[in-house]
């Protein structure tokens, strides 16, 4: 990761949108709201969250497996109909503890994937398409380090995850009150829980890393956030001179998203009705799939 520029927020989010649609020559073309309608509240059911958790934590899951493996999901665990993955590697961790916190992410993710898989059941819903590639190559753009490779060592691949998992936290928190059954509930609670832990132990790491992880960590905030809405639901790893390794409202509860502010942040757009981009080229698999 050399060369970094700071860009405004406004750099950032032109960045990320252009390469999300994989024609930032071209211009974006959007789909329209008749073709990509995004379900009301009332009309999601309980499957509908966790299918769309699943996508998610496929996401997560090929990203950790790659780093820590050089490979992703087995063919048993990602569906009959699974689209491919491009991009990742094994990653070349400097540090013993990284590297063994990282290795433990990967198993809790792909233990996330096959628990939605089997409480599904004939519901779950296909691993969808995923490009690592193209998805980092706009966030690289965005933070103004277009050399970025979040497989390259420590600092890259945990800021690689804090793209996801931050994103992950306020998703679950966010999904919390549409959640009807109570089994449901209890278990996308635990699972929040331990991608909180996650990203708390990450976000720590990344502060005792210096100047440079600040940066670019905080970059990724304020990208992050300029693509979910207007409201600031995002933070860095520094505020005011100091540490923050925990994001989270002033009465300290984590940010909440709802479905389609987290499918504007994974498919690197601003633009409402988009139905794919960023990191799922084919859009995700399910019901909830529009922004």
């Amino acid at each position: 990761m050399n060369g970094f520029l700071p860009l405004s927020r406004r750099q950032s989010l032109k960045g990320l949108a252009l390469f999300g649609t994989g024609l930032a020559t071209a211009g974006p073309t959007w789909p329209t709201a008749s073709r990509a309608q995004a379900p009301s509240p009332a009309d999601i059911k309980d499957e509908d969250i966790f299918q769309f958790a699943l996508n998610l934590e496929y996401l997560e899951a090929e990203y950790y497996l790659r780093a820590t493996t050089g490979k992703g999901i087995d063919t048993a665990d990602v569906g009959s109909e699974a689209g491919e993955v491009k991009g990742g590697r094994k990653a070349n961790f400097q540090h013993k503890a990284v590297r063994e916190f990282v290795e433990e992410v990967a198993e809790n993710e792909f233990a996330h994937v096959r628990f939605y898989r089997k409480t599904l059941g004939s519901q779950a819903v296909s691993r969808p398409a995923i490009d690592f590639e193209a998805g980092f190559a706009a966030v690289g753009k965005a933070i103004g380090a277009p050399d970025f490779d979040p497989f390259a060592d420590d600092m890259s691949v945990l800021l690689g995850g804090m793209l996801f998992e931050d994103v992950g936290v306020t998703a679950y928190a966010g999904a919390a009150p549409l959640l009807k059954r109570k089994e449901f509930v209890e278990a996308a609670a635990g699972i929040l829980a331990v991608e909180a832990y996650h990203m708390g132990m990450a976000r720590s790491q990344l502060y005792v890393m210096g100047e440079k992880a600040h940066k670019l960590a905080n970059a990724i905030s304020e990208a992050r956030d300029k693509l979910d809405g207007p409201e600031d639901k995002d933070q860095g790893i520094v505020r005011n001179g100091k540490a923050n390794v925990v994001p989270s409202t002033p009465d300290a509860i984590a940010f909440r998203r709802t479905p389609q502010e987290v499918l504007h942040i994974v498919y690197l757009t601003d633009k409402s009705g988009a139905s794919s981009g960023g990191f799922y080229p084919k859009g995700m698999n399910g019901t909830i799939k529009s922004t």
